[in-house]
């Protein structure tokens, strides 16, 4: 709808007059909603009317000019960057509202990020346009789902948003066999399928905070609860205390480090080793990445954690035996 009344605005400054018809046949859509259209650029305030009868039609006041000049040379830049931002997360219907705006400003359209969201084999390249038309769409999705342990149950969910955080890939949704908001691993998602049934709106994604919330109490959740050993989707449960990690690490694995962790969490020691400390929710997933350092890394405390990796370090060697 805003590349539509973009384009309205567009081709009322360029011509004195175009009927309901003309504008509804060009974006095809009816002249009902052509009209609504006109009605929120009015209450927008953009001076625009409508006259009946022959010789009539939609029109701007005489006095009406969309000054370049009301917006700053930034302000400008800005508006293109953003949109230039969402023509990388495929919305590619923007594009028309990016060129008519970069030839109104008079400016070139900066092209400052890139966004991939296809992973290295190619496997994956459709699956985000996916959820983009579903989320837009508000169409209902269904797919198979593997759990923590490896369990698959078919899902069937309104989905909202996609959301990325700590490296990985979620699909906010509704899901309908647990009637209520659910965090699904994308990487955990196969064979999804978009059905024809729509979800009418109302639903909508929490905010970053509570997405951030949301996905601590959801890690706590996956490790220690029987309901995700039974369905493995992440859920909202009372938030686990972080446990404060403090572990060795070789200066060979500096590539690693700096990849990983954040500044005020490494301490370089004097010989080029590393002493990391971060607070985290103890996971298989955590003792997984302090594992994949093998003998390059070793854990100084807390001392169950230590025992932890020793008993899975004892696990790894029995299966060699």
């Amino acid at each position: 709808m805003l590349n539509r009344l973009v384009s309205i605005i567009y081709i009322l400054l360029n011509k004195e007059t175009v009927t309901a018809g003309e504008l509804a046949e060009r974006f095809e859509v009816s002249v009902r909603t052509i009209y609504r259209d006109i009605e929120q650029l009015s209450m927008a305030g953009i001076p625009v009317y409508a006259r009946k009868g022959k010789g009539g039609g939609i029109s701007l006041t005489d006095n009406f000019v969309l000054d370049r000049m009301v917006i700053s040379e930034e302000e400008q830049r800005r508006i293109l960057a953003a949109l230039a931002s969402l023509r990388e997360t495929g919305a590619c219907e923007e594009e028309e509202i990016l060129e008519k705006l970069g030839t109104f400003f008079r400016t070139d359209i900066p092209d400052w990020v890139a966004i991939d969201f296809s992973d290295w084999s190619g496997r994956r390249k459709d699956l985000y346009e996916q959820f983009r038309q579903a989320i837009l769409g508000r169409r209902v999705i269904a797919f198979d789902y593997y759990g923590q342990y490896g369990e698959m149950s078919r899902r069937t969910v309104e989905p909202l948003q996609l959301l990325f955080k700590e490296y990985t890939w979620y699909l906010r949704a509704y899901c309908r066999e647990r009637e209520a908001m659910r965090l699904f691993k994308i990487r955990r998602m196969k064979r999804v399928e978009i059905l024809e049934e729509t979800f009418p709106a109302g639903r909508s994604p929490q905010t970053d905070a509570a997405c951030h919330e949301e996905l601590t109490d959801a890690a706590a959740k996956e490790q220690s609860t029987e309901e995700t050993s039974q369905v493995g989707e992440m859920e909202h449960q009372e938030a686990a205390n972080p446990e404060k990690i403090v572990f060795w690490v070789d200066k060979k694995e500096a590539y690693r480090i700096y990849d990983r962790f954040e500044e005020e969490e490494i301490t370089v020691l004097p010989e080029g080793d590393f002493l990391i400390t971060m607070d985290c929710l103890l996971d298989d997933w955590v003792y997984g990445f302090m594992l994949s350092f093998g003998p390059s890394a070793k854990v100084i405390s807390p001392k169950f954690v230590k025992e932890k990796m020793a008993e899975k370090i004892q696990e790894m060697y029995r299966n060699y035996r």
